[in-house]
């Protein structure tokens, strides 16, 4: 499998938004994430990894998750994620 590593530069990485913007993943290239929700910002944070199109994420208090990327949509924890495009 190919692990990716927190130095490498990933097609996943950018900002993931719910359809209604409540949450926000932006997905670093060094392998840390920041999640906001809401008018929180930073409300979660942590480290993720990836392998083919499977994520990992571990936030700062050890709790952790996963998702899929399918045919370019985030599957996490319930929740449907959309890449947001740059203005």
């Amino acid at each position: 499998m190919d692990k990716q590593t927190h130095n490498e530069q990933h097609s996943y990485v950018g900002m993931w938004v719910t359809n209604d913007g409540y949450i926000r993943h932006e997905l670093l290239s060094n392998g840390r994430y920041d999640e906001a929700r809401g008018n929180r910002k930073s409300a979660y944070q942590g480290r993720y990894t990836i392998t083919g199109d499977h994520i990992e994420y571990v936030d700062d208090t050890g709790f952790t998750a996963d998702g899929d990327f399918r045919e370019g949509v985030l599957y996490h924890a319930g929740m449907i994620l959309y890449r947001e495009e740059k203005k």
